[in-house]
C-alpha cells in the first residue's frame, strides 16, 4: 500500500486533497467542453477515445471515458498492486460527471467559434491546470496512463516513453477517424502545453537561478554572498583540465535581481572568473521554499 497516500477523514489535509480535485476536474472538464471536444481535438488519454466516439456515433464523451476508466483501473490494481487509491476513483468519476453536465448545460458548439488554435491553446491550459491540481492532491488521471504502466512492467521499456506512445497512438486515431491533418496538428498542441502547464503548477513559477562560479577570488565572492545578498553557498574542490591546476568551484543559488549584482561584483574583482547560469525550476531549503512546506501544502 505504499503507492497509495491516505489523509485523516475530515483533517484539514483531507479538506484540502478533496477539494483540489473538485476544482481540478471542473477546470479539466471545462477545457474539455469549450475549447476541446468542438473543434474534434483528440488530446490522448481515454478523452482522446471518447471524443472520436463522440464524434462518430454521437455517445457522451464522460460516460464513454467512465466506461474506459473503470476497467483500466480495476486491470492495473489486478497488475501493478494498489497504486490506485480512492482519490484517483474520485478524480476520474468527477470529471466525466463535469464533462456531460457542461455539455447538457451549455451545449456543444466551441466557446471561440472559428478559432481552434486558440482553442488548443486555451484548452491544453485548462486541462493542464485540472490535472495539475489533481496531481498536487497526490491522485493520478489513471486511464491510459495504466495501460503504459502495465506494459513498463513486462517490457521494461521507460514509462515516460509509453506515456508518449500511447497519447501519440490516440492522436493517430483521430487522424485515421476523421481525415483531416489539422486534428493531430492541434491536438500535438493541446498534449505540450498540457505538460507544460501541469509542471508550472507542481513547481510554480520560479525566477531564481543557481550559478556555477570559477575564479581565482573565491573569499572575495564568499564574503558578497554572505554579507551583501545574504545567501549561502558551496564550496567544490575541483581541478582544471587544462593546467590541472587546483580550482575552487562556488555553487549558489540567488534571484534574478541578486545575479546581476552578483555578476557585476564577479566583472569587477576577477574578469576572467568562469560562470555558469542555470534556471532553478524549483528551490527547497533554508531562504527559499521549505520542503515541509512543499509536501504539505
Amino acid at each position: 500500500m505504499a503507492f497509495i497516500t491516505k489523509e485523516k477523514l475530515f483533517s484539514k489535509k483531507w479538506f484540502i486533497a478533496y477539494s483540489l480535485i473538485v476544482v481540478g476536474t471542473f477546470i479539466m472538464a471545462a477545457g474539455f467542453v469549450f475549447f476541446i471536444t468542438p473543434y474534434k481535438i483528440v488530446p490522448g488519454g481515454v478523452y482522446g477515445i471518447s471524443i472520436v466516439l463522440h464524434h462518430m456515433f454521437g455517445t457522451p464523451v464522460g460516460l464513454v471515458a467512465l466506461a474506459f476508466d473503470i476497467p483500466l483501473t480495476i486491470l492495473g490494481v489486478r497488475i501493478l498492486g494498489p497504486r490506485f487509491g480512492i482519490k484517483t476513483v474520485v478524480g476520474f468519476v468527477l470529471t466525466a460527471v463535469f464533462v456531460d453536465l457542461l455539455t447538457w448545460i451549455y451545449g456543444e458548439s466551441p466557446l471561440v467559434e472559428g478559432d481552434p488554435l486558440l482553442s488548443s491553446i486555451f484548452g491544453g491550459v485548462l486541462v493542464g491546470l485540472g490535472l495539475g491540481l489533481i496531481f498536487k492532491s497526490k491522485a493520478t488521471s489513471g486511464g491510459s496512463d495504466i495501460v503504459a504502466m502495465i506494459i513498463s512492467k513486462y517490457t521494461k521499456l521507460p514509462l515516460g516513453q509509453l506515456m508518449i506512445a500511447v497519447d501519440s497512438v490516440i492522436v493517430l486515431v483521430g487522424l485515421v477517424a476523421f481525415h483531416d491533418w489539422k486534428i493531430p496538428l492541434y491536438s500535438l498542441i493541446v498534449i505540450f502545453i498540457t505538460g507544460r502547464v501541469i509542471d508550472l503548477v507542481l513547481q510554480g513559477v520560479s525566477y531564481d537561478k543557481t550559478l556555477f562560479i570559477i575564479s581565482s577570488k573565491p573569499q572575495e565572492l564568499r564574503d558578497k554572498i554572505i554579507n551583501d545578498l545574504n545567501r549561502g553557498g558551496t564550496f567544490i574542490p575541483g581541478r582544471g583540465m587544462y593546467n590541472n591546476q587546483e580550482r575552487t568551484l562556488i555553487y549558489t543559488v540567488v534571484n534574478r535581481r541578486e545575479m546581476a549584482m552578483l555578476q557585476e561584483f564577479v566583472h569587477q574583482i576577477d574578469p576572467q572568473a568562469f560562470m555558469t547560469v542555470i534556471n532553478a525550476n524549483e528551490i527547497l531549503g533554508n531562504g527559499f521554499k521549505s520542503l515541509r512546506e512543499k509536501v504539505t501544502d
